[in-house]
């Protein structure tokens, strides 16, 4: 408005700058509040006024139609500043509920669970989002360290709700059940009644002990990365390959409970197909397998976060899938004795 001021005083009242006055009501009515707005236009209509006055527009129509310009653009701007504020009020309501039902769904998981040492990453390929299709838990229950990672095909509040439902029956079942078959079989009977249409769930389910190592049970999903104290690394394959949850047709697409040995200085990472499908420009995939070494660091959390920002700068842009990874360490790995690990922020 003092732009519009000035150039109207240089140029002269042939020039018929005074409507432009009100691009002050209008800009404040995108960027501040009603009373913003409204105090604006007050001032405009005064600047409108008194350039009018100088200009001697008020002898004729054109100045009494400029003021009316102002004044209407001043009460448009303040009822657009009352509608966005209403929008961004709920807007901060429905981001406030949202949060609540991310921490529901992906709760933090404890740093230790009986004899392990536990490391979490998740980085949602949705903006502003922490959750998606990708599900983890890490349960100490009376039969050992039972933990899930999955993830459900598709996107959008369906993925949510149906990883909810298996999250929910596992968090059940990883206490009541004496086995990890028991547990695999109440999955199953969810994802029958929870995973409709063409949806399914890769899933996959471990038993954690200190004495016996770990049993695990594979629905479909990446085979789990173990990287001994030596620095070897394997990938567990089963025995025998079952359909995701959600596509069997019945207990007899259990798959088969299998052995990994996982010794004291071991560790095991489980993770989504969106860690080894990320590409890079090149389109080569991520290499899990060589990048191994970034685990080396004695601290879990900065070890599982110095690997995600690996895969991001793999990626080189924002990660198309959603990528979730944990990281199963035993407490009593050598070396690290008596350290303490620092956790960093969750729900990246």
């Amino acid at each position: 408005m003092g732009v519009v001021v000035v150039a109207d005083i240089a140029a002269g009242s042939s020039v018929g700058l005074l409507p432009m006055t009100a691009l002050g009501p209008a800009f404040a009515g995108l960027t501040g509040g009603w009373r913003r707005a409204a105090l604006v236009g007050l001032v405009a209509v005064a600047v409108c006024c008194g350039l009018g006055i100088y200009d001697g527009l008020f002898e004729e129509r054109r100045g009494f139609t400029a003021l009316a310009s102002v004044v209407g653009v001043t009460v448009a701007a303040v009822i657009a500043a009352v509608a966005r504020q209403r929008r961004e009020a709920e807007l901060a309501s429905v981001r406030s509920i949202a949060e609540v039902a991310q921490r529901v769904l992906l709760r933090p998981v404890p740093r230790s669970a009986g004899h392990l040492r536990v490391a979490v990453s998740y980085t949602s390929a949705v903006a502003e989002a922490r959750i998606g299709g990708d599900l983890y838990e890490v349960v100490a229950s009376p039969a050992g360290v039972r933990v899930i990672i999955g993830d459900v095909q598709g996107k959008g509040l369906a993925a949510v709700e149906i990883a909810a439902a298996i999250l929910g029956a596992f968090r059940e079942a990883a206490y009541d059940e004496p086995d990890l078959r028991g547990v695999g079989e109440r999955l199953q009977r969810t994802a029958e009644r929870s995973v409709g249409g063409e949806k399914f769930v890769t899933a996959l389910i471990a038993e954690i002990r200190p004495d016996t190592g770990a049993t695990v049970m594979n629905y479909g999903h990446p085979a789990p990365m173990l990287v001994t104290a030596d620095g070897d690394v394997s990938f567990p394959e089963p025995p025998e390959y079952s359909v995701p949850l959600g596509l069997g047709t019945g207990p007899t697409d259990t798959p088969v409970a299998f052995p990994v040995r996982m010794e004291p200085g071991d560790q095991m990472l489980l993770y989504t197909d969106g860690v080894t499908e990320t590409r890079n420009t090149a389109g080569e995939f991520y290499p899990l397998e060589k990048n191994a070494h970034l685990l080396r660091t004695p601290d879990p959390d900065l070890a599982l976060e110095a690997l995600r920002v690996d895969l991001v700068q793999h990626s080189g842009e924002p990660l198309h899938d959603d990528a979730a990874m944990l990281l199963l360490r035993h407490r009593n790995r050598p070396g690290l004795i008596g350290q303490q690990a620092v956790r960093p922020e969750q729900g990246r």
